[in-house]
């Protein structure tokens, strides 16, 4: 529920829901009441921190639960927060109690709020707006006041209307489409929350105790706890379809290359499942207006068994006619997820180097095949090795590993991918709530790649992203490239509820719990510092708002005794001259210089926090916009480094006022393919940086013998 609530505040969407589905109040489920006393029990005696569930804790847990449900403080009043007032210290007895009515009235008043603001909006439509009238939009509201009245909340939902209209006027829609297309967009968001169900809210709820206690705790209900299994061994039953929500259908957006529904010829992107049914000649279930992960529930299956879809095509009408398709589920893949290769030639002077980069978005492991003794198990180090071997056939000078957002994952997957450059050695060092400390080695003598190495990282590499970097850092085995990371330093378990008391099938969820401290091998820990690079690269992101030093319960930062280890190699000779090159290069580089002023842009847009409300101001704004992106198409196109999807990328970078599932889905597809394409500028600079240090290490032997490992290939 959490992503599709903020989806709907961040997003300048109005929200809407009727009445009579308004008047259903969900109520806790009696497993739910169970499951929140054996997770209690859990958190308070087993956690890394061991706070007890108490008054104090209780008023945290309020507050992160008011946050989940109004972050952005556009449905309650004051006068609710007055009225939630005695449950803040009331939150713990409703747990151990077993009784969960006050978390689950909380969020019945929240619903009842959304259909108060939305009915309000909805009368907007009808009555236009003043442009000419001098006004503005706070767009970002956590830190402001609740609203003191109803006049002061509806003068809140006026404004974000009309900033909504106004952004569709302005990309050239008139007032009669406008009307059409809120209208629409208010009546799919009614129906997205008007399918939240009783294990959403619960989910929310628990969420809200387990990150009162540490940001990195979380609860998982079933199905959650199946999609982050999924995330991590990076495999499914199903039918290899990617599917979205679109004018209540699912809908296929694009088909799995190798999979069930691409081999089969019969689907296509844009065509509609709306209806399901399990075997060869077993009825179809009509799904036509379902929450999307309700239908893919049902798609999904036991591998080798059938699923039958009653398919309407994307070229048909509303009444047109419908196929039914049987196909065999079978394993899929989510090889988009894993690690892919590319190589960046970098032209100095007469030579071209060649940079190998792999690009990994997370530490991915399939523990149960492994744990089976599959000797083809998924694993981040299993793939990267591969492209490793494949980039020593290619004849690559140096490789750059691409951790830009890459969350974490494996920590044994941590330990084993740093394995590949450094040889036998300690990784990382852990530290559990009794004050033990363990140390995580490597114990393979030999590398995968003993060249030059480097690390690209970003305010959004965290945990094992920042074990990795770390070493590579301390071991002086790589340049470090980028931004500061997030700054997660916590080590976390999954804890399956019901194995604990014994359930056959799936009836309580998981705990992801933090469990320990992780401690770089020099001492030092990564926990809200992050991995601080050796060259820095701007980055376009709130650091107020993201990483751990956000977060208002984070661990300290604090240090340990060092590891006895022995580093790789010596960067400090080579790194000056890197850094010079560095900047003298950027100072010259156009498209770097751009990055910089859209960085400065959108940091002074951030800061202002208002967005005005008057059309010639926007105009002029929209207009000044368009003129920026005109002038340096044609700076590239002078400079002869256009490409082909500039034009659809720079469309892309005009705001048309509409949300993706409004799009036309192949205009969709293509701003998605254009972005994906688009130039990117500093993983373009991280492989000049690269290219830099094999240049300056083919000349000069002695800084040759400083820099690289000496350590044996595999």
């Amino acid at each position: 529920m959490k992503n599709k609530l903020l989806w709907i505040l961040l997003a300048f969407t109005l929200v809407t829901l009727n009445t009579a589905q308004a008047d259903k109040e969900l109520m806790p489920l009696h497993q739910q009441t169970q499951a929140a006393l054996l997770s209690a029990e859990v958190l308070t005696r087993y956690h890394y921190k061991r706070i007890p569930l108490d008054d104090a804790l209780s008023s945290k847990i309020f507050d992160n639960y008011l946050k989940e449900l109004d972050g952005e403080k556009i449905f309650f009043l004051q006068a609710d927060i007055d009225r939630f007032a005695d449950a803040r210290t009331k939150l713990d007895d409703a747990i151990i109690k077993q009784d969960l009515s006050i978390p689950f009235a909380m969020f019945n008043l929240y619903q009842q709020r959304i259909t108060e603001r939305v009915t309000y909006a909805r009368s907007l439509l009808k009555k236009g707006f003043d442009f000419g009238k001098k006004e503005s939009y706070q767009y970002t509201r956590k830190n402001a006041p609740w609203a003191k009245s109803e006049a002061e909340m509806n003068d809140l939902w006026r404004r974000r209307v009309k900033n909504d209209w106004l952004r569709l006027k302005l990309a050239g829609m008139d007032d009669k489409s406008i009307g059409e297309t809120l209208g629409k967009r208010y009546d799919n968001s009614l129906n997205s929350i008007s399918k939240v169900k009783s294990d959403d809210v619960f989910q929310d709820f628990m969420n809200a105790y387990a990150m009162a206690i540490d940001p990195h705790s979380n609860y998982l209900g079933i199905r959650a706890s199946e999609d982050f299994n999924i995330s991590m061994k990076l495999s499914l039953v199903g039918i290899g379809a990617v599917l979205q929500d679109k004018d209540e259908y699912t809908t296929i957006r694009e088909l799995v290359p190798g999979g069930p529904a691409a081999l089969s010829g019969k689907l296509k992107a844009g065509d509609r499942i709306v209806g399901v049914g399990q075997g060869r000649d077993a009825p179809v279930t009509d799904v036509m207006g379902w929450r999307i992960d309700d239908t893919v529930a049902q798609i999904r299956g036991a591998e080798d068994t059938v699923v039958r879809l009653d398919v309407l095509p994307a070229e048909a009408g509303l009444d047109g006619k419908h196929k039914l398709i049987s196909l065999v589920r079978k394993k899929i893949s989510l090889d988009k997820q894993a690690a892919k290769k590319s190589i960046i030639e970098v032209r100095d002077g007469n030579a071209t180097r060649r940079i190998g980069v792999i690009s990994l978005p997370g530490f991915y492991q399939d523990f149960a095949a492994r744990q089976k003794g599959d000797k083809n198990f998924k694993s981040a180090t299993r793939d990267v090795a591969r492209l490793l071997e494949e980039f020593k056939k290619d004849k690559v000078d140096s490789v750059l590993m691409d951790l830009r957002n890459n969350g974490g994952g494996s920590l044994d997957e941590a330990v084993e991918l740093t394995g590949l450059f450094i040889g036998k050695g300690p990784v990382v060092q852990q530290r559990d709530s009794k004050g033990n400390v363990t140390v995580e080695s490597d114990t393979d003598e030999g590398v995968a790649w003993n060249g030059p190495l480097g690390v690209l990282i970003n305010h959004g590499s965290a945990s094992a992203s920042e074990i990795f970097a770390a070493a590579i850092q301390d071991y002086g085995r790589g340049v470090v490239i980028g931004a500061t990371s997030f700054g997660k330093g916590t080590v976390q378990s999954v804890i399956n509820l019901d194995r604990l008391v014994k359930n056959e099938k799936p009836k309580y969820g998981e705990l992801k719990m933090t469990i320990a401290q992780f401690f770089r091998i020099n001492g030092g820990t990564t926990q809200l510092r992050g991995v601080t690079p050796d060259i820095s690269l701007p980055m376009m992101s709130d650091v107020e708002d993201f990483g751990e030093s956000s977060y208002g319960n984070a661990l300290p930062w604090t240090q340990i005794k060092a590891a006895d280890y022995r580093p790789a190699g010596d960067l400090a000779g080579i790194l000056p001259m890197l850094v010079v090159s560095h900047d003298m290069r950027v100072a010259r580089d156009k498209d770097f210089q751009y990055l910089r002023e859209d960085i400065a842009e959108f940091d002074a847009q951030r800061k202002k926090n208002l967005i005005s409300l008057n059309e010639a101001e926007r105009s002029k704004e929209r207009s000044a916009q368009e003129a920026r992106i005109k002038l340096r198409e044609k700076s590239r196109e002078a400079d002869k480094s256009a490409t082909a999807s500039d034009a659809v990328l720079s469309a892309a970078l005009e705001d048309d006022g509409l949300q993706s599932n409004e799009r036309n889905l192949n205009t969709d597809l293509a701003i998605e393919k254009a972005r994906k394409n688009a130039k990117d500028v500093l993983l373009d600079e991280a492989a000049h940086i690269l290219s830099d240090e094999v240049g300056l290490l083919k000349g000069n032997a002695n800084l040759a013998a400083s820099v690289l490992p000496k350590v044996t290939m595999h």
